[in-house]
């Protein structure tokens, strides 16, 4: 049995676009069309590929042909430039990356644009905390990650890029206020800022000073510049990396409220294919994390 590639890139473009109709528009074709192109790669292979909902998403055997559409287009892009045929800045190709909040509001985004001044790519990125971009990896969602799992997804490539390190810190009048420095313990009642509801680095400072994480009350800010904003506006203390917190240290608009700080091990993880293209996003990414981030 063979998988037919015109369908399975038909597929993949749905799930990138959330719809029929906006696949349909990409790919030039009508709705129809698509439908018919979806419907005939299912009764091919005797699977439901995709979840007709809004937006569409790939079932777990539809996964699996999107990802083999996308590293066919990353290998058709890389020999294509072999032979000097490189995509067009008008015809990029798409690459689709995860990457945890922090780092994409901090020392990410160079990295990308120095690939992106050399080689026709746009970027495709998928947010999440870094213990959960490696799962984007296995449904191939993404072709590469920044993760905290340093076990390599399986047909992936593992390489360490060092450690983000997280400080509990305060306002001094926020500090002042519920008195963090000279009663820790009042960190049990204090309000402290939450990423979202996966956030652990507020819970295991809490436990690793001996306070049950679950008593203080807290704020969501899911945005990685409004949440180190939220703290510095004195809503609540939080953890913060060094990007983010030593000027306001050192200009004294924030304060250490004492403990352990939590180090946060990074690391990127590929598709295991020879492509020029992935590797050179590698690189760049490597040589921007020794910039900012402290060893291992």
């Amino acid at each position: 049995m063979e998988i037919p590639l015109d369908l399975a890139r038909t597929l993949a473009v749905v799930i990138d676009e959330g719809t029929f109709d906006a696949a349909a528009r990409r790919l030039r074709l009508t709705p129809s069309a698509v439908s018919q192109r979806v419907k005939a790669l299912e009764q091919q292979l005797g699977r439901v590929l995709v979840v007709r909902s809004k937006p569409a998403r790939a079932t777990d055997a539809g996964a699996v042909v999107v990802r083999l559409a996308r590293q066919l287009a990353l290998l058709e892009h890389d020999a294509l430039a072999g032979f000097g045929f490189d995509a067009t800045p008008d015809r990029p190709i798409s690459v689709a990356l995860a990457v945890n909040a922090d780092s994409l509001g901090t020392w990410f985004l160079p990295a990308l644009a120095r690939v992106a001044e050399r080689h026709p790519v746009v970027f495709d990125l998928h947010r999440d905390d870094q213990d959960f971009t490696a799962g984007l990896l296995e449904s191939g969602t993404v072709m590469g990650a920044v993760t905290s799992q340093a076990t390599p997804v399986a047909g992936c490539l593992v390489r360490p890029l060092g450690v983000m390190r997280y400080r509990a810190v305060a306002t001094p009048a926020f500090a002042k206020r519920w008195s963090l420095e000279s009663a820790p313990e009042s960190l049990a009642a204090a309000p402290l800022v939450d990423f979202d509801r996966r956030d652990d680095l507020q819970r295991d400072f809490l436990r690793d000073r001996g306070i049950d994480p679950e008593l203080p009350p807290r704020h969501y800010v899911p945005a990685s510049n409004d949440f180190a904003t939220a703290i510095k506006l004195g809503l609540g203390w939080g953890m913060l990396p060094g990007f983010q917190s030593d000027a306001e240290l050192e200009r004294g608009e924030l304060v250490m409220l004492g403990g352990t700080p939590i180090d946060v091990p990074l690391h990127w993880q590929q598709w295991n294919l020879r492509s020029p293209l992935l590797d050179a996003i590698a690189d760049e990414l490597g040589a921007e994390a020794r910039r900012g981030l402290r060893p291992e």
